[in-house]
């Protein structure tokens, strides 16, 4: 690219997530004389969460879009071939899904470490309450999280539909190591529970649970103490955490899924990234690779276009359908979990099966080409 003809950019950035991390990578990249300012409520080793998961596809994008971070994120990832069903004290295993998990701190600080040595500025401990102040600039990006203030100063514009959905639900982490992404099924005298979890350094995994409301008001969540909500959930899945215990971070608090949608992605100069603009339940995949991938192609019309409102234009005309179809298929995956007690009678293969195709996205023919051995073991068992 003939960086000449590229003009020098002044972009304000609000939130230091993945979005705007690794917008601003590219963005530099692109032209080292572009002024780019981020700015972040929390500090630099404050994080939510424990690990993050990616698929191969995801990966294969980083690796292209910026080979240095990339690299260091291959090194400091676990990985996994397998997706492992637990339902009825048994383990269905499902090969042919590749993943890697880093941990959430130590991906943003690879982030942080590669912002500065571009020369990008990150204001940390910044709480923006009024965007006006950031707006004289070629480019306001809002990657400011869910209930972002950027969409909310301009709404009218945006036209976000905001839907909180009815399963509770907790991230939590442990010292047992799951040795593929997992979901297991666990009912008590409460109700059901259903866990995801899966291992993202040598010693720690990610441990989500949700349930369903009533669940959740029946084992009286709402008078647990922080300590008291572990030693429940530990009991529930006594089995599969082996001993372990459930880790807090010092923050247990409860959540309820909130699916955000925007009709429009760009108002003037002022662009949505990641789950300011889109969210997909955590079920299907990660906030995080959707946000990754907004960065990439934003970017990338930036590349194509020679001034920013033909390059929002392109943003979102090339970016919404592919983000349409991976929300309907979280949607689909999310009604699912609400709903799963309809199949939750089912044996442990069939349900798997029904797991495994619940988004939709996923058919016969594509597990029978991931893992033939399962679909065999799935149409035995349904005869």
């Amino acid at each position: 690219m003939n960086l000449e003809r590229l003009k020098r950019m002044k972009v304000n950035i609000i939130g230091a997530g993945p979005a705007g991390l690794y917008f601003a990578i590219l963005m530099k990249k692109m032209n080292p004389a572009n002024e780019i300012e981020i700015f972040e409520r929390d500090g630099p080793d404050d994080t939510f969460g424990w690990g993050i998961v990616f698929s191969d596809r995801t990966f294969s994008y980083l690796k292209n879009a910026d080979q240095e971070s990339y690299e260091d994120f291959i090194h400091a990832c676990e990985t996994w071939d397998d997706v492992v069903i637990g339902h009825k004290d048994q383990k269905i295993r499902i090969s042919g899904n590749k993943f890697s998990g880093i941990a959430r701190i130590v991906f943003l600080n690879i982030l942080h470490k590669r912002c500065q040595r571009l020369g990008v500025r990150i204001n940390f401990r910044t709480n923006i309450m009024d965007v006006a102040g950031l707006t004289d600039c070629d480019l306001l990006v809002g990657a400011d999280g869910a209930n972002s203030i950027v969409r909310e100063k301009y709404r009218a514009f945006f036209q976000p539909t905001l839907d909180l959905r009815r399963n509770k639900y907790i991230w939590l982490g442990t010292h047992q190591l799951f040795d593929g992404l997992t979901l297991t099924f666990r009912e008590d005298a409460a109700g059901l529970y259903v866990a995801h979890s899966y291992r993202f350094n040598k010693n720690t995994s990610t441990f989500i649970v949700e349930c369903i409301e009533d669940t959740w008001d029946k084992a009286g969540f709402s008078a647990k103490t922080e300590q008291e909500t572990c030693r429940y959930l530990e009991k529930v899945f006594e089995a599969e955490l082996a001993g372990n215990a459930l880790l807090t971070n010092n923050f247990v608090k409860w959540f309820n899924f909130l699916m955000v949608k925007n009709q429009r992605w760009y108002h003037e100069h002022v662009v949505l990234l990641g789950d300011a603009l889109h969210t997909a339940h955590f079920s299907i995949g990660s906030g995080t690779k959707l946000a990754l991938e907004d960065a990439i192609a934003l970017a990338h019309s930036f590349q194509l276009r020679k001034d920013t409102s033909s390059a929002l234009q392109d943003f979102q005309k090339t970016r919404k359908p592919i983000v349409d179809e991976l929300q309907a298929a979280a949607f689909e995956s999310l009604v699912w979990l609400e709903n799963v007690k309809n199949d939750i009678h089912l044996d442990p293969l069939p349900f798997a099966y029904k797991v495994m195709t619940r988004s939709k996205k996923v058919n016969y023919e594509r597990l029978k080409k991931r893992d033939p051995k399962f679909i065999a073991a799935y149409e035995s068992a349904v005869r």
